[in-house]
């Protein structure tokens, strides 16, 4: 498989995985546990899309796998702020 195809599918999975994350660290208070974990727990699974799709570490791959954590945790944010 491509590697630019890879990234893809591995954007859009790490974008869906952050999506609940997202909308439980709306929930918590800031800078609390529960905010914490709901940031940093889904670091293994990306690590580990990471891994399984063979793509590695490369520097180019980062700014893209970023942007789509923080969009899922935005977006997982919005659903919890619209259906308070």
């Amino acid at each position: 498989m491509n590697e630019i195809i890879r990234l893809a599918i591995i954007c859009v999975l790490v974008f869906i995985i952050n999506i609940p994350f997202g909308y439980w660290r709306s929930g918590a208070k800031k800078f609390s546990v529960p905010w914490f974990l709901a940031i940093h727990l889904p670091i293994p699974f990306v690590i580990a899309l990471r891994l399984s799709f063979n793509l590695g570490f490369q520097l180019y791959t980062f700014p893209f796998v970023i942007v789509s954590f923080f969009l899922g945790q935005f977006l997982g944010s919005i659903i919890r702020n619209r259906n308070s």
